[in-house]
């Protein structure tokens, strides 16, 4: 795997930590108007330091897992977009009522956290022990 210069990585982790503080803070209803925004910041920060961490490599679970990765990001992003939803709802006037919108769109935004959290999770842990296995 390519190595993320000090400043990428620096990035890397205030990413992350943006994407907690929205997210803990946006669950317990604290100032979510802003949070909902340092959310979605950190997820495209984290996202874009992540996806400069190329594998230049041969082995083909690595770059299986590596797409798998990048589901996890669209599904980071898309939390935050469904986040900012809750907060304004400008994908209210898609539905056709307030009860199909609930059902499908409004809160869903966990769902998502919870998917991308558990793959990102997975593929790291895989990532990492088949580059132990390369080496």
């Amino acid at each position: 795997m390519k190595q993320l210069s000090k400043i990428q990585s620096i990035v890397l982790l205030v990413g992350a930590l943006l994407m907690a503080i929205g997210a803990c803070s946006f669950a317990v209803m604290f100032q979510m108007k802003i949070m909902c925004w340092v959310y979605l910041i950190g997820a495209i920060l984290f996202v874009a330091m992540q996806v400069q961490q190329k594998y230049e490599g041969t082995n083909f679970s690595i770059k299986r897992l590596r797409r798998i990765v990048f589901f996890s990001h669209v599904l980071f992003i898309l939390a935050g977009v469904l986040m900012i939803d809750t907060v304004y709802f400008f994908l209210k006037p898609l539905f056709s009522s307030v009860n199909e919108y609930i059902t499908y769109v409004y809160n869903k935004w966990v769902v998502l956290l919870i998917i991308a959290a558990i793959v990102q999770l997975y593929t790291t842990h895989r990532i990492s022990s088949e580059l132990k296995k390369e080496s």
